[in-house]
Formats: C-alpha cells, sequence, structure tokens
C-alpha cells in the first residue's frame, strides 16, 4: 500500500494518528482511506496482534493498496482488512467482523485530490465532464438527476444549506429556467449557466460552494457522517480516541456536537445534581496545518483536526 500523491496527500498526517494514541496490539479504523497515507501511518504502528480495518466506498481507492508493503506489516503481526463500503454501515461491518470494541477510529474527511483532479468525474468546475459526482459509481442519483429533478424550493434549499449561499434561490430560478431549454447533463453546461449571477470576485468560491452542495446531496455525506460518528462513539472502548479532520463548517459543526455531548445537536445532558453526562471528553484544541504543510498542499488550509475521548 502507498501513500499515493497523485491520489491524495494525507494532511495532518502525524497530527491525526498521535491523537489515535496507538497502542500496538490496538484495534483501528480509518473510515477515510482515500490514498492510503493515514493508513500506512497508523500500520506503521502496530505490531504483534494489532488490526487496521480501512473504508472506502470508491474502487478506486483500492488501487492504492499494495501487497509487498501490507506484508512487511503482517509479518509483524498486524493484520489490515480493507472494507469497500460507506462508513456509515460501520457499525455492521464490525458487527460482520466479531469486532464489538474498537481502540480508534480515524476520519479525513476531505474528498481526495484524485477527485478533483479526474476529468471524468464531475467533482471540479475545472473540467468539462458529466455531472456524476458518486463517490460509489456503483449505485445512487448523479448531480445530474438532482439538477434534471429537484424543484426549485428543493434546488434553492440544497444551494443554502449545504452550500451556504445567499444567492441561493436566485441560482435555483436560475437553473430550472435553464433546464426548461436545454438539459443541464455536464459541469460546464452549470457553470456557464449560474456565472452571470456570480459576482466576478466572488466566482470561483460561489462556483465550489454550488458543487460542494450538490456533492453532499449526491452522496449523502452529512447522514453518512451522522451515522457513522454515533456508531463509532458506541464502539469506543474507554479510553479510545476518536481523531476527525474536517474541512467545512457543516461537517465541523456536526463532529464538534458529538464530541462534546455524545448527539447530533450538541446539547449538554446534566443528571439530577448538575453533572455533565457526555460519552466523550474532548481533548486539546483544534488543530490546524502548519504555514508549511499549506503552503506544500494548498488544498489543507481549511483542515480543522478534532479529538476526542471514551469515557
Amino acid at each position: 500500500m502507498t501513500a499515493n500523491g497523485n491520489y491524495h496527500i494525507p494532511v495532518l498526517l502525524k497530527e491525526s494518528v498521535d491523537g489515535l494514541d496507538i497502542k500496538p496490539d490496538g484495534v483501528y479504523v480509518d473510515v477515510t482511506f482515500g490514498g492510503g497515507g493515514h493508513s500506512r501511518e497508523i500500520l506503521s504502528r502496530l505490531g504483534d496482534g494489532g488490526r487496521l480495518l480501512s473504508f472506502d466506498q470508491d474502487a478506486d481507492a483500492e488501487t492504492n493498496i499494495d501487497g509487498d508493503f501490507l506484508a512487511e506489516h503482517t509479518s509483524r503481526g498486524a493484520q489490515f482488512t480493507f472494507v469497500r463500503s460507506n462508513f456509515r454501515y460501520l457499525a455492521n461491518w464490525m458487527r460482520y467482523y466479531d469486532i464489538p470494541q474498537i481502540d480508534g477510529l480515524l476520519a479525513d474527511l476531505g474528498v481526495s485530490s484524485h477527485h478533483f483532479d479526474d476529468d471524468s468525474r464531475g467533482f471540479s468546475f475545472r473540467f468539462d465532464a458529466p455531472l456524476d459526482m458518486r463517490m460509489n459509481k456503483r449505485a445512487g442519483i448523479t448531480a445530474a438527476d438532482i439538477i434534471a429533478t429537484y424543484d426549485e424550493q428543493q434546488l434553492a434549499d440544497l444551494f443554502f444549506y449545504y452550500g451556504e449561499l445567499k444567492s441561493a434561490r436566485r441560482l435555483a430560478a436560475a437553473v430550472v429556467k435553464g433546464r426548461a431549454q436545454n438539459a443541464i447533463a455536464t459541469t460546464g453546461a452549470l457553470a456557464e449557466l449560474v456565472k452571470p449571477l456570480l459576482r466576478r470576485d466572488h466566482e470561483k468560491k460561489d462556483l465550489a460552494r454550488l458543487f460542494q452542495a450538490l456533492r453532499i446531496e449526491v452522496n449523502h455525506e452529512m447522514d453518512a457522517l451522522r451515522e457513522m460518528l454515533l456508531a463509532a462513539t458506541a464502539l469506543l472502548k474507554p479510553g479510545g480516541r476518536l481523531s476527525v479532520i474536517t474541512y467545512h463548517s457543516l461537517e465541523d459543526r456536526i463532529v464538534k456536537n458529538i464530541m462534546k455531548s455524545g448527539n447530533i445537536d450538541g446539547k449538554v445532558e446534566q443528571d439530577f445534581f448538575g453533572r455533565i453526562s457526555s460519552p466523550l471528553k474532548v481533548l486539546g484544541k483544534v488543530v490546524t496545518p502548519s504555514n508549511d504543510e499549506q503552503q506544500s498542499n494548498p488544498r489543507s488550509r481549511s483542515a480543522k483536526l478534532r479529538v476526542a475521548e471514551k469515557l
């Protein structure tokens, strides 16, 4: 297995894996395998009896597994399992592998550079490609399906809540009007349709937000994140660690709430005596990439690492 720099450069690599406080014989989960960088680092710290299960729903990610590297680590006693699945099914897979508890879980919620740079997947407006955006190409609706079938109110809500676009209503109206004249099936067609509604100095940022909103909806990212984090919280052993890297405010709010309170809303419960009841304890402050890392990997600039421990 190689940390494929062409696929994805691991963000906050040392900091996020340090956050797991790895035990050589522990059981760990990397729910965002991608280019394999974080999994490689975790495996390098495991020894006899250690185990790592790495998830990724994208078939392309599996090509980053190198047999020679795995043999090196399994020869030291560590066991590696690749699970080609959405991480929302974490609890199901742990039951399948008869793993009742884990020592730690790492999630890097950023979209792999591979997806943005693959001109056939439709994740970026830099290329004129089919409006697809599916992480799992085997199933689900595409971004083109959403653009073609959602009504104006649904599109406006989508652009506002997932893209945080103030012009969501105008953008939705333009899409509905535009699709009545011609099918909007490519990234280029969508970008050209909405550009007249965007301020020139905000054009790239707003296009990125629009594409982000569609990607989140296509892949049900917020629902999947909630399900995974709740399952992870239940699976962690006392003293087990959750190490999560976020990239935008929507997912960061969910992570922060669950780490703070153990629930999606972030509502901290108290017992009769006013004692706070939460399954997790937040460790340290939010960690962001150093200036050097941001310069060498510009896509890391918005990254935030949060770490919590099971009580």
